[in-house]
C-alpha cells in the first residue's frame, strides 16, 4: 500500500525533502513546501487555502531519465540465457535470438519494460537497438509505435546500434543512418579496437554531421587496459569539428589503466565535450568475470576523476534480464542505490542525484523537470527522509505523481511474455 494518501485537488505538501542542487543548499536534501495546482507546482505562498499535507521529511524528486537502455534485448533471457556469464557469451546467446524479433516480439518486450519503468517512477528513456540490417527495418517502425503509444507518459528517444568492424559508411549503413533521420533518433556504434578506427571515427562524425545526428557510443566495455578507444572518438570530434551533442557509455577499461594515462584521456574527452554515462549494473555482472574466480574489479569507470573536470556523467539501467544482464526491472532508484554502492557516491558531492535525472535529460535533450513554479509535478514521493533512509530499501511503497496525480503503480507480471518463449506467439 502507498505510504500516503493525497487529495484529488490541488494541495501542498508540507514539509518534504527535495534534492538540495535543485534549490540551491548544500547538504543533500533540503526541507521545503511543495504546492501543486493543476498538476503543476505553483509558489507555496499563493496557496495558502490549499488542502495541506504534512510530509514529515519525506523525500520527493523528480522522476528519472533512464538514458542507456535495450529495450530490444529486455527479457528474452528465458529463452537465450548466457551460458557463462560472460560478454562473449552475452553476444552469441543475442546473435542466436536475433531469428525471433519480429515485429510483435519487439514491441511486446519493449512495451513491459516501459510499464515497469512509469510504474518505477521513469518519465524519459533512451534505448538503442540492434540495427544489423535486416533488423533495423524491423525494430524502428516498432520503436516508432511505441513511442506514439507512450507519449505523454514517457518520452522516448532511440540510437541505431551495430558493430564498428561490420559497418560500411558508404554502404547499407547510409540507409540505417536515413531510418535514424527518419524516426528522429540518435546515431550509434560500438567503437572497439579495429584496423583504421580512427579514419572511421572521423567519417562517423561527417555522416553524423551530415544527417544532423547527435551521437551515442559503446565504448571500452572491456577490463583490457590496453583498449582506449574513447581516445580515437575524441580526438575524432575535436578533428571533425562535430558540435552535436556525443554520448559515450561504459569506458571500463579506464579503471585498469595507470592513472596518468587515464587522467590524460580525461583531458582529452572534456576537450572534445563529452557526456559520458556509466552502466554500474551490468558492467559489475560481466567485467571481470572468470570461471572459478571471484572477481576483483567492478567495472565501473571513473566517474568522480570525469566529474572533477566538468564532464557530465549520468548512471542508467542498460540491459534488463537479457544475456547482457540477467536481472534488473526498469527501476531507476535500483540503479541510485547501485551506484551509489559501486562507485562509492556517499561521502561525495551531495548533487550526484542529478545524474540520474537532470543530467541525463540536458545530456539526451529531454524535456528537464525541476520543481520550480511551472514545472509539471512529476515526482516521486518516498517513505524516507535521509539518503540513508532512501538507500537501505527498495522503497516499493513509493508514490510517483505525474502531473500531480498518482499513477497506478501494478507492475506487469512475467506471464504475459510466456507465449513468446514457447512457440506460441
Amino acid at each position: 500500500m502507498d505510504f500516503i494518501h493525497l487529495p484529488e485537488d490541488g494541495f501542498v505538501l508540507r514539509n518534504v525533502s527535495v534534492p538540495s542542487s535543485l534549490v540551491n543548499g548544500e547538504e543533500a536534501f533540503t526541507t521545503t513546501d511543495l504546492a501543486i495546482v493543476d498538476g503543476r507546482f505553483v509558489a507555496p505562498d499563493t496557496c495558502t487555502a490549499l488542502n495541506a499535507v504534512d510530509m514529515r521529511g519525506a523525500i520527493a524528486m523528480p522522476c528519472f531519465v533512464d538514458m542507456h537502455t535495450h529495450l530490444d534485448k529486455g527479457h528474452i533471457l528465458p529463452r537465450a540465457s548466457n551460458p557463462d556469464g560472460s560478454f562473449p557469451g552475452a553476444l552469441q546467446s543475442v546473435h542466436e535470438d536475433h531469428s525471433n524479433w519480429h515485429a510483435e516480439d519487439v514491441f511486446r518486450r519493449a512495451d513491459f519494460s516501459l510499464r515497469c519503468a512509469y510504474a518505477h517512477g521513469t518519465r524519459a528513456v533512451r534505448t538503442h537497438l540492434d540495427s544489423a540490417p535486416p533488423q533495423d527495418e524491423i525494430s524502428w517502425p516498432v520503436f516508432d509505435q511505441l513511442r506514439e503509444k507512450w507519449r505523454g507518459k514517457i518520452e522516448l528517444q532511440a540510437v541505431c546500434l551495430a558493430g564498428c568492424d561490420n559497418i560500411d559508411l558508404t554502404g547499407r549503413f547510409l540507409k540505417t543512418a536515413e531510418l535514424v533521420r527518419q524516426y528522429d533518433g540518435v546515431l550509434g556504434v560500438v567503437a572497439y579496437p579495429m584496423e583504421g578506427l580512427d579514419t572511421l571515427m572521423r567519417q562517423f562524425f561527417e555522416l553524423a554531421a551530415k544527417f544532423d545526428l547527435a551521437v551515442d557510443l559503446h565504448v571500452d566495455e572491456t577490463m583490457d587496459p590496453s583498449v582506449e578507444c574513447v581516445r580515437s572518438v575524441s580526438q575524432a570530434v575535436i578533428d571533425s569539428g562535430f558540435t552535436g551533442s556525443v554520448t559515450v557509455g561504459h569506458l571500463c577499461s579506464l579503471s585498469a589503466q595507470d592513472e596518468p594515462r587515464a587522467h590524460n584521456t580525461l583531458d582529452l574527452m572534456a576537450a572534445a565535450g563529452l557526456n559520458v554515462v556509466s552502466l554500474p549494473m551490468c558492467n559489475l555482472y560481466l567485467q571481470d568475470r572468470l570461471a572459478a574466480r571471484t572477481p576483483r574489479m567492478r567495472g565501473v569507470t571513473l566517474v568522480h576523476e570525469m566529474k572533477a573536470r566538468g564532464i557530465p556523467v549520468s548512471f542508467a539501467s542498460d540491459n534488463t534480464r537479457d544475456p547482457f544482464y540477467a536481472y534488473g526491472d526498469m527501476d531507476m532508484l535500483e540503479v541510485v542505490r547501485e551506484a551509489t554502492r559501486i562507485a562509492h557516491l556517499d561521502h561525495s558531492d551531495p548533487d550526484w542525484i542529478n545524474a540520474f535525472a537532470q543530467t541525463p535529460a540536458q545530456c539526451c535533450g529531454f524535456s528537464v523537470v525541476d520543481l520550480a513554479p511551472g514545472s509539471p509535478a512529476d515526482i516521486i514521493l518516498f517513505n524516507a527522509r535521509s539518503m540513508t533512509e532512501l538507500l537501505a530499501r527498495p522503497q516499493s511503497d513509493r508514490v510517483v505523481l505525474r502531473d500531480g496525480s498518482a499513477i497506478d503503480r501494478r507492475l506487469p507480471e512475467y506471464s504475459e511474455l510466456d507465449d513468446l518463449f514457447n512457440g506460441t506467439a
